[in-house]
């Protein structure tokens, strides 16, 4: 004969485990999609977690064209959108990866009351001062002659109203942004990396995210050591210009985390969803 208390007792455990449930949000970088959190997805999955990953527009398998871009609000439209099919009580961890920052910025200004922590690795952090380009347009102007080579630049939009798009060179991913990659997944990154929008001040205007909106939303920043691209000196600078609830480090990661060091990364995460309500 069963126990009658088995089911009350099953009720509550799932409960309990729905409770300890989080929902990540994962925001992939420039020219990139939402195939490079492949590791990072399951890992997270398999403790017990919700994940979901967006190709923002243009990006990844979204089949938008980069013209189609005309502010950082297009840019992030998909992103929105999955923030805006939650329940009214759901709350969102959302990841920003590299210059993924300025959209997961914009979508904490627009929806602050559903996500518990906003969480940047080695991204390009707006500030509430700035516009939201201003980290990605101070990088741009440290790069060397020899970094900027390796990065194709065009122009779209008008003539009043010129925007950049960008795209990474096969010299740059190999030697600034996965040089302590596996080979099998710079070849991945070779494959799918397109022409994507720059977050100049053109797309994204000169007005900052508000102090209600986004400054109001906890944040945390991941500084990926050994990154040649966003060097660790100007994760530095980044988060010296708007500091954080909390700094965390992977040492020996270069600006992909998710292919270099993939389990320190989930691990950092993971820690992160234990700490942040």
């Amino acid at each position: 004969m069963k126990n009658p208390t088995t089911r009350p007792q099953q009720l509550e455990e799932e409960k309990k485990n729905r409770e300890k449930m989080k929902q990540y949000v994962l925001v992939h970088g420039g020219c990139h999609g939402a195939w490079c959190w492949y590791k990072v997805k399951p890992v997270l999955e398999a403790s017990g977690h919700r994940v979901t990953v967006v190709d923002l527009t243009a990006s990844g398998v979204n089949m938008s064209r980069v013209e189609e871009i005309q502010s950082l609000e297009d840019y992030t439209k998909p992103l929105l959108k999955v923030l805006e099919s939650f329940d009214s009580d759901d709350k969102a961890i959302l990841v920003a990866h590299s210059l993924g920052g300025p959209s997961v910025g914009l979508a904490a200004d627009m929806f602050p009351s559903k996500i518990s922590v906003a969480v940047f690795v080695a991204s390009f952090m707006p500030d509430i001062t700035n516009p939201p380009s201003y980290t990605f347009e101070k990088c741009l102007e440290s790069f060397t002659e020899e970094e900027s080579s390796n990065m194709e630049f065009g122009t779209y939009g008008t003539q009043e109203r010129p925007l950049t798009s960008v795209f990474l060179g096969t010299k740059f991913l190999a030697k600034y942004m996965y040089q302590l990659s596996p080979v099998e997944d710079f070849e991945l990154a070779k494959m799918l990396v397109r022409v994507g929008p720059a977050i100049t001040s053109n797309l994204t205007g000169t007005k900052s995210l508000t102090e209600e909106g986004y400054g109001s939303v906890t944040r945390v920043y991941v500084i990926c050591g050994e990154d040649k691209s966003l060097t660790k000196e100007f994760q530095r600078w980044i988060i010296d210009n708007f500091p954080v609830k909390e700094v965390m480090e992977i040492k020996d990661a270069d600006h992909m985390p998710m292919f270099s060091k993939p389990l320190e990364l989930c691990d950092r995460l993971l820690k992160i969803a234990d700490k942040y309500e």
